[in-house]
């Protein structure tokens, strides 16, 4: 995932219970989404993926060389996952009681456990700058996708260690799982998504995501057995899992980095991280979407996790100074990093 630094951002609201989707109206017409809580977490380092602990009510941070833990209830930082040099993502297996990131600078893989927060090993020799990384409930296993050598590298948790390589046909960014043995993760170089079948740990498919390009972020319907990827070209595109089509594409914002899916509230938040904008898009059907908002939020604010559980959204976010780096990137303001969480007030 390409980094970020980023805040704000969210959205929209409720479904009809007797109904199998509520409708674009009934979405819009709820009240709006909009920054409810901010904790200033200050430090240094750059930061990439948010992920959510559902069970434990936590939040992982990406920062870095370490991943920071919030307690998004008692919105505090409880703990600190140290010795992920480069840390992009981090993946959540809840039978195991186990938490994985991957650590881009390291080639390797930290495993801490759930409960304790505390570190448990490290699983050395994945590809080459691993990126997003998912745990696959089908197969109990672990993959990263690596953006230098383009493949993803298979673990198994158990043995602690790489026991397959996946070659990719293009540079993989975000990846999703269906939890019945089939990942699939975009190709930002190619404008491609493909389809991995993890019990054989081969490629099954891959399939264009035109007009969609530069795609980074992907998130799943599972029931319905859509994918939604966001891209750089300021669409969505929405992919039926079962056969590639494309059978919708909508406007988002500039600079998207993450995309989620709310399957209670049938909404799909698009963090736009040029525009500062969260675009909100409502699943009238499994063919049919509609716009329902562009929440403004910040610019940079790119990346993001939900809660469904009080349809929060959680993202990085820091203030852009004035000073730039050699690739003409502005830099965050010293001590200003921050969680922010968006939710109806």
């Amino acid at each position: 995932m390409r980094q970020s630094l980023a805040i704000a951002l969210l959205a929209s609201l409720a479904c009809v219970a007797a109904a199998p989707f509520a409708t674009a109206a009934d979405a819009a017409a709820q009240s709006p989404y909009k920054v409810i809580g901010r904790l200033t977490l200050g430090g240094t380092g750059g930061w990439d993926y948010l992920s959510f602990d559902s069970q434990r009510r936590h939040l992982f941070v990406s920062r870095g060389d370490r991943v920071l833990v919030i307690d998004v209830d008692g919105n505090k930082q409880i703990g600190e996952i140290p010795g992920t040099s480069g840390v992009h993502g981090i993946a959540i297996a809840q039978d195991l009681h186990r938490g994985f990131t991957s650590n881009g600078k390291a080639n390797s893989v930290t495993v801490f456990d759930l409960d304790t927060l505390k570190t448990v090993g490290t699983i050395a020799g994945t590809g080459q700058k691993p990126d997003s990384i998912i745990y696959d409930s089908a197969s109990h296993h672990v993959l990263t996708f690596n953006g230098k050598s383009g493949d993803a590298s298979v673990i198994d948790p158990t043995a602690a260690k790489v026991v397959a390589t996946i070659a990719l046909p293009g540079k993989p960014e975000f990846s999703a799982a269906d939890g019945q043995g089939h990942v699939y993760v975009n190709l930002e170089d190619k404008s491609e998504l493909s389809e991995i079948d993890t019990s054989t740990n081969k490629v099954l498919q891959t399939w264009s995501l035109a007009p969609c390009e530069s795609p980074s972020g992907l998130a799943m319907d599972i029931v319905h057995k859509r994918l939604f990827s966001v891209c750089d070209n300021q669409k969505m595109a929405v992919l039926d899992a079962t056969n590639g089509h494309v059978v919708a594409t909508l406007p988002i914002g500039d600079g998207p980095d993450a995309v989620t899916f709310d399957p209670e509230q049938a909404l799909i938040y698009s963090s736009n991280g040029e525009s500062g904008t969260l675009t909100v898009v409502h699943e009238d059907d499994p063919d049919h979407y509609s716009v329902v908002a562009n929440v403004p939020t910040q610019i940079s604010a790119r990346t993001q996790a939900l809660d469904t559980q009080k349809h929060r959204v959680y993202l990085s976010s820091a203030k852009l100074g004035t000073d730039k780096d050699a690739h003409g990137r502005q830099q965050p303001v010293a001590n200003s990093f921050a969680i922010l969480t968006v939710g109806k007030p």
